[in-house]
């Protein structure tokens, strides 16, 4: 019988093996290391197997400690989603909600939907914090956010993901006097040989980018910067080519002020879609204020798709 088998006990279990000792953990909980020891040993009494091999100098997961481990977050997720899912049916309305939002996502559907959002609740006051790349997962996660709005999928266990939409995406751009754009008709779609002396403009992800590591980069030599708008800006001086979304560039191309680059690698394909999804921690509560928001930009967007 493990009746006496508590969650802080697992909250231990689990502090210890992420931090790595039970000085370590004791104070990333604020606790005293007497007291951590206690709770395992309990731990382990009730479940009659050691979790530790305490031999060295660190503590080292058993075997038995090792597969026990993965139930035991996953049992603190589920407590930590009940209680928050408990805790929103008492919940009134919050006074504020402060978003993480990715730059990549149509700035005016989303700025349509808050605006309707603050005539619907103009007492709840909304914060958006640009968070490109992977930084809206980390804001979320780390509690800097209530809610992000992302083009990621996300796909870790303390995140609740909401897809909302999907739209379309990245189109590859560059000046109307820029070398690439002024190929000869009829010129097969370029190669990453072709545009291995052209400066390609990319975001770099300042989370996970330390070495400068970006996504869909075809030429030898780019020019890094850190936000979506200077990209834009860039590439319509003629500094370089690169990828922009669709809805930021469309006036741009219809009015000539940019054109799209033939990439090989898209081999004629149309352009393709973005997702879009709100995420939270699960184990904060969704309350009505950012339900109402939720529910805002699902019917946004599925009006706009029923208009096209």
């Amino acid at each position: 019988m493990l009746d006496a088998l508590t969650l802080d006990q697992l909250r231990v279990f689990v502090a210890v093996v992420d931090h790595g000792s039970f000085r370590a953990a004791a104070r990333a909980l604020g606790r005293a290391q007497s007291g951590l020891s206690s709770a395992i040993l309990n731990l382990e009494a009730e479940l009659r197997l050691p979790l530790f091999d305490r031999s060295q100098h660190r503590p080292q997961l058993t075997d038995e400690g090792a597969t026990l481990l993965a139930e035991a977050r996953t049992l603190l997720i589920k407590a930590d989603a009940l209680r928050a899912r408990a805790n929103g049916f008492n919940q009134g309305m919050e006074s504020a909600l402060r978003i993480a939002l990715d730059p990549l996502l149509p700035l005016p559907d989303i700025a349509s939907v808050l605006s309707d959002f603050a005539r619907a609740h103009p007492a709840v006051r909304v914060e958006l914090v640009t968070a490109p790349m992977t930084m809206a997962l980390n804001l979320v996660l780390d509690g800097d956010c209530d809610l992000g709005l992302t083009a990621a999928q996300e796909t870790d266990p303390h995140i609740a993901s909401e897809a909302i939409a999907a739209f379309a995406g990245m189109v590859p751009v560059c000046g109307p006097s820029h070398p690439l754009a002024l190929a000869p008709e009829g010129t097969a779609g370029l190669t990453t040989v072709d545009l291995a002396d052209h400066v390609q403009i990319v975001v770099a992800d300042p989370i996970v980018d330390a070495k400068g590591r970006s996504y869909a980069v075809y030429s030898q030599q780019t020019l890094r910067v850190s936000d979506l708008a200077t990209k834009h800006a860039l590439i319509l001086a003629g500094a370089g080519w690169g990828h922009l979304p669709l809805w930021l560039v469309a006036a741009d191309l219809g009015e000539g002020r940019l054109t799209e680059v033939p990439l090989a690698a898209r081999d004629g394909l149309s352009r393709p879609m973005l997702p879009f999804y709100t995420i939270r921690r699960i184990d904060r509560v969704r309350g009505p204020a950012m339900e109402s928001l939720c529910r805002l930009m699902i019917e946004h967007f599925r009006t706009r798709a029923q208009d096209r």
